[in-house]
């Protein structure tokens, strides 16, 4: 839902109502500011996995809609390529978190602990694709935010410095969520009775992983077929659409 309602910036408001768009645009890029930044904190609280995960999400989100409304290519790229791309990730973490209330039945942080020691090849893919929602480099999740960061610092430098600060808060609430589940000592027996990935859960999370790691090493793909509609896109908006006088 949250890639629908950017798409539908795409794809409606900004190529029908340029003029609106671009009237409109420091509004959205506040709101985009905004949502970077103090949902990145909301996302630092949560206790439930599920939760920080869709906290994390509407943070991200916001690099979509500043990418939008800065209008130049580097931006518009990166948006497009930061929608692929976490549909691809937050899949693959709310999958993740799937599989470990499907055995436990709980998605507390406090309830797990360890699980790297009795689920090891489920919480490699795990903390891959924790990793890539973080914007390691490598992985899909870094792509889009680095060339929406490149666009805004076209604009303005202060629109990119606090687009990064995402960076940081996303390792933060990320590696803070890794640590407590995967790392340390097995934290209870729910934990100690675990058992790995099955062939299907296998399957389902390489398909994702390989992707993540595909368009993040070679994101040429998306952004080879996106070029030439951003063009035009921008080209469309760069003259008003409202008669002579208004």
């Amino acid at each position: 839902m949250l890639k629908l309602g950017a798409y539908s910036f795409l794809r409606f408001a900004m190529p029908i109502a340029p003029d609106a768009s671009h009237y409109l645009a420091g509004f959205m890029i506040t709101l985009s500011l905004i949502s970077i930044v103090y949902i990145a904190f909301v996302a630092l609280a949560q206790r439930d996995m599920k939760k920080l995960i869709a906290y994390s999400s509407i943070s991200h989100m916001g690099f979509v809609t500043l990418g939008m409304f800065i209008f130049n290519p580097l931006g518009l790229e990166g948006a497009i390529v930061q929608m692929i791309s976490h549909g691809f990730i937050s899949a693959a973490m709310f999958l993740c978190v799937g599989v470990l209330y499907d055995r436990v039945h709980s998605r507390e942080i406090s309830a797990y602990g360890g699980v790297v020691n009795t689920m090891p090849t489920f919480a490699a893919f795990a903390v891959l694709f924790a990793m890539a929602n973080a914007g390691l480099p490598g992985t899909s999740g870094f792509v889009g935010e680095f060339l929406v960061i490149l666009g805004s610092m076209q604009v303005n430098f202060w629109y990119a410095f606090l687009a990064a600060l995402t960076l940081i808060f996303g390792a933060a609430y990320t590696l803070w969520m890794v640590k407590r589940v995967f790392f340390g000592e097995v934290a209870n027996t729910h934990v100690a009775e675990l058992k790995d990935i099955n062939k299907r859960e296998f399957l389902i999370l390489g398909v994702l992983a390989v992707l993540v790691l595909g368009f993040g090493l070679y994101p040429a793909p998306i952004t080879e077929m996106t070029n030439a509609t951003v063009t035009q896109l921008l080209s469309h908006m760069a003259h008003s659409k409202l008669p002579a006088g208004f």
